[in-house]
């Protein structure tokens, strides 16, 4: 049962995190871009459905490989299914956190309110992290908000190199 559970919450865990930096790196890397509004709001839905769909299905192939390999259970596709739809699910609501912004604001105010969101759903995940494995919160949630950090970075400073290129 206890492998169980820490697949469960490494397949959040990774869809979560996942989700909420690739989302807010291409969601500020087009809106530094000049991209309109709506155009960010396709972008980041197409996005997230794409993305959660492969996440889950890499999740099942993972899971129900190394399962097949161990021969750990009788149903070795049913729990590689949950962590599928566990990493789908993850993905699909983490990814709606930095996107929602531009569902309601104007995209300066919506690309500012994005990634405040994210920054604070990657503090919020690394405390859970944390916690779900019993090491140190503070410490947990500064290495993600860095990797986020990092992801926002690295999609403005390539959505400003695309503007000058075109």
């Amino acid at each position: 049962m206890e492998k169980t559970k820490s697949s469960f919450v490494r397949n959040f865990v990774f869809g979560v995190e996942d989700s909420l930096v690739s989302t807010v790196g291409l969601l500020s890397g087009i809106a530094v871009a000049g991209i309109e509004r709506p155009a960010i709001i396709m972008t980041g839905l197409v996005l997230i459905i794409v993305e959660a769909f492969s996440m889950g299905a890499g999740a099942w192939l993972s899971e129900h490989s190394v399962e097949e390999y161990e021969e750990q259970r009788e149903m070795p596709w049913l729990h590689a299914f949950r962590s599928a739809v566990i990493m789908f699910f993850s993905y699909v609501l983490a990814g709606l956190i930095p996107l929602s912004p531009y569902l309601f604001a104007s995209s300066a105010v919506a690309f500012r309110l994005s990634i405040i969101l994210t920054l604070l759903a990657l503090i919020l995940l690394g405390i859970f992290n944390a916690k779900m494995f019993r090491i140190r919160s503070l410490r947990e949630a500064f290495i993600t908000l860095l990797i986020g950090g990092a992801a926002v970075l690295v999609g403005v400073v390539v959505g400003n190199i695309a503007t000058h290129l075109t």
